[in-house]
């Protein structure tokens, strides 16, 4: 393999470990659990585009519909924004929780 492709390989690899995930249930009990989802503060929980990906979490978990019990903002993580090895760049990465129970 030439070091040129080498290069682009990890540069990919690292890119796309890097990113965050999108909305995951992180808890799941018989009926309802709970889901997570990245989002911005100055576009808000509401608006965050992985808000849907939540919901239609949700809504897989309970096809005969849920109900929000609690949620708010939980623990979030830090990244390294930057792929290069010695850069600072360091991303909070804040998630909002959703409890829901199943109808």
């Amino acid at each position: 393999m030439k070091s040129w492709s080498r290069v682009s390989v990890l540069s990919i690899a690292l890119t796309a470990s890097g990113c965050g995930e999108g909305a995951i249930l992180v808890k799941e009990v018989d009926n309802g659990g709970v889901v997570v989802y990245p989002y911005r503060a100055e576009q808000g929980n509401l608006l965050s585009s992985f808000r849907k990906e939540a919901v239609q979490l949700m809504e897989e978990k309970c096809p005969g519909g849920w109900t929000s019990v609690r949620e708010g903002e939980t623990k979030g993580r830090l990244r390294q924004a930057s792929p290069i090895a010695g850069a600072n760049d360091i991303v909070e990465e804040r998630r909002w929780g959703i409890q829901f129970q199943c109808k």
